[in-house]
C-alpha cells in the first residue's frame, strides 16, 4: 500500500506544481506584455517635445481587457496615469495600472497617484522606480498606504519575460537614468558611412553617402533631441542646417564646438529665425567674431578648458536630457575619450569610395591593438532602405541606486564644503526638487483677461497666461489668433514656442508697454498659481531664510545665469511673494494674540 501511494501521488503533485508554474507563467507574461505596452506609449510624444521623463500608463481589467491608456505628452501637461484614469472610467475600479516607470509629479504633487486612488485601482504594476532622488519610492509608498498593491518588477517578482519587459522602460528612459547618474546628457554617437568606412570623399564631398530613408530616420532622432552638436569643421565643409524638417513639433538647438572660431560669416546655423544656435568656444577667441555672431542672435559660450566633458556638464545643468552628435572624427574621438557618449548610431551604406585621405567616423583614439577596441553591448540591426543600420550602447545604463556620500565622506573629498553655509535653493525643470516653482509647472490658474479686467479665463499653466500677455489688446487679427493659439497650446513648451517666435518674427504685434509690465504680470499670475493650490504655498513658506534661485544657465533676465550673472528675476519674484505670505502670516499672529 505504502508503495502504491507513492506511485500514485507523485504524478498528482507534480500536475499541481506544474499548473501553478503555467499559472505563474502566465501572470507574468500578461504584466510583461501590458508593462511593455506601456513603455511603448511613454515615447508617443518624442520629436513632438522637447525630451522629459516618459511616462505610459496602462489600465486592464481582471480579464485582460485593455480599459484606458494614456502617456505624458510634455511637461507641465496632464499626467499619463490621469488621462488613462479619464479613459478607462467605470472600469477602473479593480482593475490594474502597468506604469513603465513610478510616478513623478511636480514636489509636493500627488496627481498622478491620487488619480489611481480615486479610481479604485485595485493593482499597480511598475517598471522601475523613478531615478531621481527626491523622487524615488514616494509615490509608491503613498500607493501602498492607501491600500493599494504594487509590484516592482525586478523587485517583488522576477522571470526571464518581465526583466526583458523592464529593460524596455529603462530604455525609453534612459536619458533620464543618465541624467540622474551621470551629471551628464545622455549623448547619441550618429554617423552615415561608406562600407569602407569612410564618411566623405578625399575632398570631403559627402552629400550623400545614406538613403533618402536613412535621412528621414535621422530627421526623427534629431526631434528626440534637446539638441544636435557639430565642430567647426562640419560647418566650414557641409554647412550644413541641422533642423529637423518636420514642419512641426520640436526641433532641437543646434550646437558648434570650436577651439578656434575659425568660422564663415555666411552659414546657415547662423540663421535663428526660427531655431537657436549656441557655439561653445575657448574663452578669448575671436572677439571679434563673438560680436558678429551676437548681433546675428546667436548665443556663444566661452569656456577655460574646450573639452566634451566640461560642455557635457554645462548642458546638464542647462536642463538638457538628450543630445545628438553630429560630428567628425577628430571631435567624435574627443568625445567617445571623455566618456561622454552612450550611444552609437551607425548608418553603412553599400557603397565604396577609397581614399587614403578620405576621413573616418572616429579619430585617433590611442589605441594600438585590437583587444582594446570598444565593444558595443546591446546591438541591434536593422535595414533602412538599401543600408544597415548599427546601434549599440557604448556604455550600460548605469545603476538606478547610486550611493550619495555622506556629509563626512564629503568632507573627506572636499575639505571646503562647509554644510552650514546659507542655503540657496535651485529651480527649474519641473521635474527638479522644487519643479513645482517653475513657471512650466502643471498648476492650472484663474486670471482676468482683456483690458476691461472683468473677464475671467483659465489659462493652462503660468506661461500659457505670460506669453498670452504680449499680444492682449493689440488691435490686429494676427494678434488675436496669436493669443488664442497660446492659450489652447498643449503644453507651456508649445505656448512658450508660440510666443517667443511670434515676438521675434512679428515684432510689432507685441503690445507697446511690454517691457514695462511683465514683471508685473508674471507676479500676478505666479500670486494666483501658489494662492490657488494650499500646497504649493506651504512648500514656498517652507524655504523661508533660503536664497531662490531659477537656474536656467542661459536665461540672463529670468534665470539667474551660468555663473551668478542673471538677473533672476523668477526667484527675486518667489521671494518677494514669500515675504508678502510671511508678513501676512505674522500680522495675523499678533492680532490673533492681541485678541
Amino acid at each position: 500500500m505504502a508503495l502504491s501511494f507513492r506511485v500514485c501521488s507523485s504524478p498528482l503533485i507534480c500536475r499541481a506544481t506544474l499548473a501553478h508554474g503555467d499559472n505563474v507563467r502566465h501572470h507574468h507574461a500578461n504584466d510583461a506584455a501590458f508593462i511593455r505596452r506601456a513603455a511603448d506609449l511613454a515615447e508617443m510624444s518624442a520629436g513632438l517635445t522637447s525630451p522629459h521623463p516618459n511616462f505610459g500608463c496602462v489600465i486592464a481589467t481582471s480579464t485582460g481587457k485593455v480599459a484606458g491608456e494614456g502617456y505624458l505628452y510634455a511637461q507641465g501637461t496632464k499626467p499619463a496615469e490621469a488621462i488613462a484614469v479619464e479613459a478607462a472610467r467605470e472600469f477602473c475600479r479593480g482593475s490594474t495600472a502597468y506604469l513603465n516607470m513610478e510616478p513623478g509629479d511636480c514636489h509636493g504633487d500627488h496627481t498622478a497617484v491620487s488619480a489611481l486612488v480615486q479610481a479604485g485601482i485595485g493593482r499597480v504594476v511598475v517598471g522601475l522606480r523613478h531615478p531621481l532622488e527626491h523622487l524615488r519610492g514616494s509615490a509608491i509608498r503613498e500607493l501602498r498606504s492607501q491600500g493599494i498593491q504594487v509590484n516592482i518588477i525586478g523587485e517583488d517578482f522576477q522571470s526571464k519575460v518581465l526583466e526583458d519587459a523592464r529593460k524596455s522602460c529603462l530604455l525609453v528612459n534612459a536619458p533620464l537614468i543618465h541624467r540622474a547618474c551621470s551629471r551628464v546628457p545622455f549623448s547619441v554617437l550618429k554617423y552615415a558611412m561608406t562600407l569602407d568606412g569612410k564618411i566623405a570623399a578625399s575632398s570631403g564631398h559627402a552629400a550623400w553617402i545614406s538613403s533618402k530613408l536613412s535621412r528621414t530616420r535621422v530627421f526623427e532622432l534629431r526631434g528626440r533631441s534637446d539638441a544636435v552638436i557639430v565642430g567647426g569643421n562640419t560647418v566650414r565643409q557641409d554647412d550644413p542646417r541641422l533642423t529637423a524638417r518636420h514642419g512641426q513639433g520640436h526641433t532641437p538647438t543646434r550646437i558648434v564646438m570650436t577651439q578656434s572660431l575659425d568660422l564663415p560669416e555666411k552659414a546657415n546655423l547662423w540663421d535663428v529665425s526660427e531655431v537657436s544656435t549656441i557655439v561653445v568656444t575657448q574663452r578669448g577667441a575671436r572677439k571679434s567674431f563673438q560680436k558678429f555672431l551676437a548681433s546675428k542672435g546667436v548665443e556663444v559660450v566661452e569656456f577655460d578648458m574646450l573639452n566634451p566633458r566640461e560642455v557635457m556638464e554645462y548642458f546638464h545643468l542647462r536642463g538638457y536630457l538628450s543630445i545628438l552628435w553630429e560630428c567628425g572624427g577628430t571631435l567624435a574621438a574627443s568625445a567617445i575619450s571623455s566618456s561622454v557618449i552612450h550611444k552609437v548610431v551607425a548608418f553603412v551604406a553599400p557603397k565604396i569610395i577609397g581614399g587614403t585621405k578620405a576621413p573616418s567616423p572616429v579619430g585617433d583614439l590611442g589605441m594600438v591593438e585590437m583587444t582594446q577596441a570598444l565593444n558595443l553591448i546591446d546591438v541591434c540591426y536593422e535595414q533602412v532602405g538599401p543600408d544597415m543600420l548599427v546601434s549599440g550602447f557604448l556604455q550600460p545604463i548605469p545603476d538606478l541606486l547610486p550611493v550619495i556620500p555622506s556629509e563626512d565622506a564629503t568632507l573627506e573629498i572636499d575639505p571646503g564644503f562647509n554644510p552650514f553655509e546659507a542655503s540657496i535653493i535651485f529651480f527649474y525643470k519641473t521635474w527638479d526638487l522644487y519643479g513645482s516653482f517653475s513657471n512650466f509647472s502643471p498648476h492650472s490658474i484663474r486670471m482676468p483677461y482683456g483690458e476691461e479686467k472683468d473677464d475671467y479665463m483659465t489659462w493652462s499653466s503660468v506661461e500659457h497666461y505670460y506669453q498670452a500677455n504680449k499680444f492682449v489688446g493689440v488691435e490686429n487679427p494676427m494678434a488675436r489668433d496669436c493669443v488664442e493659439r497660446i492659450r489652447t497650446a498643449r503644453s507651456p513648451e508649445e505656448a512658450a514656442r508660440i510666443g517667443r517666435s511670434m515676438q521675434r518674427q512679428k515684432p510689432e504685434l507685441v503690445r507697446n508697454d511690454w517691457e514695462d509690465v511683465k514683471i508685473e504680470v508674471m507676479y500676478m499670475a505666479l500670486k494666483c498659481k501658489f494662492s490657488t493650490y494650499p500646497h504649493l504655498k506651504s512648500q514656498l513658506l517652507s524655504t523661508a531664510g533660503s536664497v531662490l534661485v531659477e537656474a536656467s544657465p542661459h536665461d540672463l533676465f529670468w534665470g539667474g545665469g551660468r555663473e551668478g550673472e542673471g538677473l533672476n528675476y523668477l526667484g527675486r519674484l518667489l521671494m518677494q511673494l514669500r515675504s508678502e505670505y510671511l508678513g501676512k502670516s505674522s500680522v495675523s499672529a499678533e492680532n490673533t494674540s492681541l485678541a
